[in-house]
């Protein structure tokens, strides 16, 4: 071996070292505030992983499900949880590969999460369910309802997926993607670039909420520790929900399914109208409400009247 090889694998060996310790730091950093860690957790023993979960209250149960996107976690719904407790036995849950759940190294896909919130309902909960989603998590739930009529009772919808990006599948470009970030070392470096406060910061002040005076730091901090709360499996979900495994066409089973569903949309949301009306298109039977001045998340902006329409419903 010459010396311009010995050179090349020594600066190699080096910039991947470097690199290592500087995902370690970043992960050490973000997980130390421990926002995310509670008294009232349990634990569901699933066969895929431990599944992290709350439960508190009395009367009709109802499941919270968080969105998919990266950072989220049974936290966004903490504004309201305690007030729907005040009627119901109130269940909110981190998905496999999400906040304080295991994440192995795997595929995430809609039909595991069906099957997850499928066991999760007959197993935890023990009987027909209420169930609130946000956002993409809409998806899961209108399967979970076509593919067992006796699990679900009533389905609210919070900003639910563009029925477009569920048909939306894995290309030969978003399976490199899904490649490349879960290479050891350097896969890890690219999710931390994408994982950033700074990141969550933009992504709250323009996607989430309508008015930033609303965030609260420590939502950004939750979000942040999240999705680096296990160490390095914490991208292999966010992998999988980029490259679009975890879509699926869920407009036959909207068509069939006999539920009775209640949209929550933020009115200030891109195309929130749009999507609203292609539920609808495909089962009329969808009631509706907008909050006004709210983006993604209005249960964490505007909580009292997301709570209000909630009630109302349910």
């Amino acid at each position: 071996m010459n010396r311009r090889s010995k050179t090349i694998i020594t600066l190699a060996a080096i910039t991947t070292t470097t690199i290592h310790m500087i995902n370690k730091i970043k992960y050490a950093m973000y997980a130390e505030k421990n926002y995310l860690s509670e008294d009232k957790n349990f634990y569901y023993e699933w066969r895929f992983g431990k599944i992290c979960y709350t439960k508190t209250g009395k009367g009709n149960p109802v499941l919270l499900i968080h969105d998919l996107s990266v950072g989220s976690s049974g936290y966004e719904f903490k504004k309201i949880t305690a007030a729907l407790a005040e009627n119901h036995e109130v269940y909110t849950i981190d998905l496999l590969g999400y906040g304080t759940s295991d994440k192995p190294n795997m595929t995430y896909t809609n039909f595991l999460y069906v099957q997850l919130i499928t066991d999760f309902i007959k197993n935890v909960i023990g009987k027909k369910t209420n169930v609130i989603t946000s956002g993409d998590s809409s998806s899961i739930a209108v399967m979970v309802a076509h593919n067992d009529p006796e699990v679900i009772s009533n389905l609210i919808f919070i900003n639910p997926e563009n029925l477009y990006h569920c048909n939306q599948i894995p290309s030969k470009q978003t399976k490199v993607l899904k490649f490349l970030i879960e290479i050891p070392v350097f896969g890890t470096f690219i999710f931390n670039l994408f994982t950033t406060k700074a990141v969550f910061e933009n992504t709250f002040e323009n996607k989430y909420f309508e008015n930033s005076s609303y965030i609260e730091e420590e939502d950004i901090l939750s979000y942040l520790e999240a999705s680096h709360k296990k160490g390095y499996s914490d991208k292999y979900s966010y992998a999988s929900y980029i490259s679009n495994y975890m879509n699926t066409n869920i407009v036959h089973a909207l068509k069939e399914i006999n539920n009775s569903i209640f949209i929550i949309a933020g009115a200030n949301k891109g195309e929130s109208e749009t999507i609203v009306e292609n539920y609808i298109y495909y089962n009329n039977s969808i009631e509706t409400v907008y909050i006004k001045n709210t983006k993604q998340l209005p249960h964490l902006e505007r909580p009292e009247e997301v709570l209000e329409q909630i009630d109302t419903f349910l």
